[in-house]
């Protein structure tokens, strides 16, 4: 239970962190946001209070979809799906969080980038959750979209006109994992350039970008958090500087990195400070603990 809770508390920390470029709305390159920690004494120092860390709709969807999970109520109306992976993680389930992600995605996002990223999210929290290598997240993920075509063709009357738009974010996944060296079954872990510092990685967001600025789309924000993942080895530090302190829509890709740290990780590697003040705190344990309870009575 504590990690489902680490998880609902650690995606509303990321999304506080890198909502507005983290310390600045101005601030719209990686280096420079790199700098801003250590003006406060860095993240260990650091306290998210509400008035000056306030939670962005990335949390507050997130909190309304789980919200309608816990309770019964509906689908809920967020793109954040990370949630539904939670609620929905064991193996046997995955037809269920298939139909569930695609339909939340599809209230807000009624486009196969948006709502094939709220699959890939609460995908990659099933993961997370039934102890994958981190490696395998990304081959698996795609093997997974065909079905959600399938269940789409049963349920959108004019699928053929989404064909092209699918097949894109298939291709930017299936490159993106080319890119790493980790498309094919093999125990190898990630290849990453030899330099990649801020700047060289807000180019490389902006590249796995639409629109030249990344974490904007359903394919290049989970992709983001992903990448972070994968790169961070464990570290909530080096998490934070690849996720959510970019030149990017940082608020988003922290929201989804920080809560995939917390399934993989808990409390144990964050600040105090970062969690102990943080906005909305109890009502996210209490989802985190109710996902929790839900996922456990399941047969």
């Amino acid at each position: 239970m504590e990690k489902f809770q680490a998880a609902m508390l650690l995606g509303a920390v990321g999304d506080a962190l890198g909502h507005g470029h983290a310390f600045g709305e101005d601030s719209a390159s990686g280096p420079k946001v790199q700098k801003e920690p250590g003006k406060v004494g860095g993240l260990d120092h650091l306290v998210l209070s509400p008035e000056r860390w306030p939670v962005s709709d990335n949390t507050i969807m997130h909190m309304a979809t789980a919200g309608a999970l816990v309770t019964g109520s509906g689908f809920g109306a967020a793109t954040k799906a990370m949630c539904v992976g939670m609620r929905y993680w064991q193996p046997g389930r995955l037809e269920t969080l298939l139909e569930v992600s695609v339909e939340c995605g599809r209230m807000t996002h009624n486009h196969p980038t948006g709502f094939l990223g709220s699959l890939c999210t609460a995908l990659f929290a099933s993961y997370a959750i039934q102890g994958k290598r981190l490696e395998q997240w990304g081959r698996d993920m795609l093997r997974t979209v065909p079905l959600a075509e399938e269940y789409c063709k049963r349920t959108i009357r004019h699928l053929a006109e989404y064909q092209e738009h699918w097949f894109y974010f298939e291709a930017k996944w299936q490159f993106y994992l080319e890119e790493r060296k980790i498309s094919e079954d093999t125990e190898n872990e990630a290849s990453f350039p030899d330099r990649y510092s801020a700047e060289e990685r807000d180019k490389t967001y902006r590249k796995w970008s639409s629109e030249g600025r990344g974490g904007r789309r359903g394919h290049d924000a989970p992709m983001i958090a992903y990448d972070a993942l994968l790169g961070a080895k464990g570290s909530w530090t080096e998490l934070c500087h690849r996720a959510m302190f970019h030149g990017g829509e940082s608020g988003a890709t922290g929201a989804i990195a920080g809560c995939l740290f917390g399934l993989l990780h808990g409390l144990d590697a964050v600040p105090a400070g970062l969690y102990r003040e943080l906005e909305l705190k109890e009502q996210l344990r209490r989802l985190g603990e109710e996902l929790y309870r839900l996922s456990a009575e399941e047969k």
